[in-house]
């Protein structure tokens, strides 16, 4: 048994149509607009997009080049990160809006997720789409957590939060090994930064990445 062996709820169909990822500008925007309906969601993801908010006009949607994906097997753990993780208690899917909603905490540097994103996601998690990792310390108190969307055998993380030490990569620690677990593939982290890449995360052609994903949604 895993954290994502429930079959999830397919929503309807959106009313919008999304531009194909291979016309996102230099910086990777695809364009403006649309909805965070549980069925725009996933035709995006299944696409190679994902939103964020932008200023005025609502929802962004982006493919970036190249793009940050963490390569399953070869995910790297220190001897301080394996020490970490016996010093904390991982969950899943017990406090989902809480983990989005800190990772969302307003005084983050380059916070982006918005109430809207909250809201739309926290539906995408009782549909059995969005899931959250959960790290406790001693005291029973959330330091630390990730959020993403699963379909099939690709996984889209989101965003993670830590306030304590390690919290964050305790809870992708737990994360990939969950996702073995479930025969996941594809592992999107969007755009990788200097902590990602330093547990693993590498860059590849948007083209590969289109490719990967295609194979890893299908059933």
């Amino acid at each position: 048994m895993t954290a994502f062996d429930a079959t999830p709820v397919e929503p309807p169909l959106t009313r919008w149509r999304l531009p194909p990822a291979h016309r996102a500008d230099k910086h990777g925007l695809v364009g403006v607009g649309a909805d965070l309906e549980p069925g725009t969601l996933l035709l995006a993801y299944r696409n190679g997009l994902f939103p964020m908010p932008i200023d005025r006009w609502g929802v962004a949607w982006w493919s970036p080049n190249p793009r940050g994906v963490l390569p399953l097997d070869t995910l790297k753990v220190s001897k301080s990160l394996r020490q970490s993780c016996r010093k904390y208690e991982v969950r899943f899917n017990t406090c989902f809006r809480e983990v989005m909603t800190r990772c969302g905490d307003p005084n983050r540097p380059n916070g982006w997720i918005n109430e809207p994103f909250i809201e739309a996601y926290h539906v995408m998690h009782t549909l059995g789409w969005a899931h959250s990792v959960e790290v406790f310390d001693s005291a029973g108190e959330l330091v630390g957590g990730l959020y993403g969307v699963r379909i099939n055998h690709f996984f889209a993380g989101e965003s993670m939060f830590s306030v304590a030490r390690d919290a964050s990569k305790v809870a992708l620690v737990a994360l990939v090994d969950e996702l073995r677990a479930a025969d996941v593939s594809l592992l999107d982290v969007q755009w990788s930064t200097d902590h990602l890449a330093s547990l693993g995360a590498i860059e590849i052609p948007r083209d590969r990445y289109l490719r990967l994903l295609d194979q890893a949604i299908v059933l």
